[in-house]
């Protein structure tokens, strides 16, 4: 925790990081019985399967239920994770640039599908906390000065040299919004 206790010092200053390092604390404290299992920490004897959520599909059933299936019939014994890349709603960049991180993607289907892969294999996902799409109801409420998420996004003045910043896309690293 110390790593993280300096990271927020970093972002945050010494005075607000001890506020926002005991939030997030209440916060993992009062989710963690839901994402943490008997054996959580990987080891060299698990096999995860990397896979976006509509690699496998069939016909007239959503993608994740055919995945779930296709998993529990030709991975059983052989795989026992499946990391699923982002399944949520979104706008653009393969599912990165999410929309609402609370839903999933109704043409993947739906959390019900999800439970069902988790019956038989552990689950991962990407938190994806680094990317959002514009038309997010955060950067939307961002845009409308909304206090509550202000700090949500960073806002560059001027034209800062950004020569150092590798980035394996051809989408410009900055995009001008108008704010109030």
């Amino acid at each position: 925790m110390s790593d993280l206790a300096d990271h927020l010092r970093f972002l945050y200053g010494e005075s607000r990081s001890r506020v926002v390092m005991d939030r997030l604390c209440e916060i993992l404290d009062r989710y963690r019985p839901l994402i943490v299992s008997k054996r959580s920490e990987l080891s060299e004897r698990d096999a995860v399967l990397i896979t976006y959520g509509d690699q496998v599909q069939s016909t007239g059933a959503p993608p994740l239920r055919v995945l779930a299936d296709f998993c529990q019939k030709h991975l059983t014994g052989v795989v026992n994770a499946v990391h699923i890349l982002p399944f949520y709603p979104w706008t653009s960049d393969d599912g990165f640039s999410v929309k609402d991180y609370r839903a999933v993607d109704p043409a993947l289907g739906d959390w019900v599908d999800i439970e069902g892969l988790g019956k038989n294999f552990r689950l991962m996902f990407d938190g994806v906390i680094n990317h959002i799409s514009s038309q997010s109801e955060w950067f939307q409420k961002f845009l409308r000065d909304d206090p509550r998420f202000r700090n949500y996004f960073i806002t560059v003045e001027g034209n800062p040299d950004l020569s150092g910043v590798a980035r394996p896309r051809t989408l410009p690293l900055l995009t001008q919004v108008h704010t109030p």
